[in-house]
């Protein structure tokens, strides 16, 4: 069965075509206008903060010629056609591996404790009182603050040089990050369990307990997990200011110009991450696909 396709007037049509251009060229006009916005703010941002194009670009060789050394030995041959020699060092730098690993490992735990404790205080939807939600989001938001490398300059000067300033600083900054990551979730949580429980005569630890707490242990591993994964590439930098594991011994061989050796650390620590990454990826999909099937 044939249909007819109604068309309009001519004048109604030339009406709606001319409204659908107008609407087209504003929506450009503001899209360009955004850009230029965009461009302007670039510019003031680079202008005051003295970034030189012009010395970028006289010494981009310089940067480039160092990343050509790291993939040869001192023999002048690649990196790859000695593997023996280029990482020599493996027994030594392993050890500082591990310590860069426990650095993570024991930081992440203190500060996911350090952020459990917290996070529900911070929770406006289980913390009725002003009060201790203020604190609460205020220390976390400290803790978040201040970048791990200032903790860790600070305690190294209070602590000493190793591994201890760099747990202290990770488990600060990890206590302010996961604290928020932690709140958030409590505060989406269903709110029915919470109130039934103190309906029934429940104390507020109970009510958290058995009512809250269930929903949202999955989704804090997870956290932990990522969290985990952060915090050992942030370790591994601790060392710049000697506060233990392998970033010391990266920054030994970057001053004394040891190339291979920066680049067989390098090549170490991004391994290292990577297996991590992958590791707690899969215990972290496994956790919320578990969580989603109750």
């Amino acid at each position: 069965m044939a249909t007819a396709v109604p068309t309009l007037p001519d004048a109604q049509a030339a009406a709606l075509k001319a409204a659908y251009d107008r609407a087209i060229a504003a929506k450009r006009g503001w899209f360009w206008l955004g850009m230029a916005a965009l461009a302007v703010t670039i510019a003031a941002s680079g202008w005051i903060a003295e970034v030189d194009l012009g010395k970028l670009a006289a010494n981009i060789g310089k940067f480039t010629s160092y990343l050509g050394r790291l993939f040869f030995l001192d023999t002048g041959k690649p990196v790859w056609t000695d593997f023996k020699e280029w990482f020599w060092g493996v027994p030594k730098w392993s050890g500082k591996l591990i310590e860069t690993l426990l650095i993570a490992y024991v930081g992440t735990i203190l500060g996911g404790l350090g952020g459990f404790l917290l996070c529900f205080a911070a929770a406006q939807n289980v913390t009725r009182s002003w009060l201790p939600l203020f604190v609460a989001r205020r220390v976390l938001e400290f803790c978040r603050t201040v970048p791990e490398i200032v903790f860790a300059l600070l305690f190294v000067a209070a602590f000493g040089l190793g591994p201890l300033p760099g747990v202290l600083a990770i488990a600060l900054h990890t206590t302010g990050a996961l604290g928020k990551l932690y709140y958030e979730v409590v505060e989406n949580a269903d709110m029915k369990p919470f109130e039934g429980v103190v309906a029934a005569g429940g104390t507020w630890v109970e009510s958290l307990r058995f009512a809250i707490l269930p929903q949202v242990v999955s989704n804090f591993a997870s956290y932990g997990l990522l969290r985990f994964e952060i915090n050992v590439r942030g370790a591994a930098v601790m060392g710049f200011v000697g506060a233990g594991g392998i970033g010391q011994d990266l920054l030994e061989a970057i001053r004394k110009f040891y190339y291979s050796d920066v680049s067989a650390l390098l090549v170490i620590i991004i391994a290292t991450v990577m297996i991590i990454d992958l590791v707690t990826e899969r215990i972290r999909h496994a956790m919320i696909g578990e969580e989603g099937r109750r």
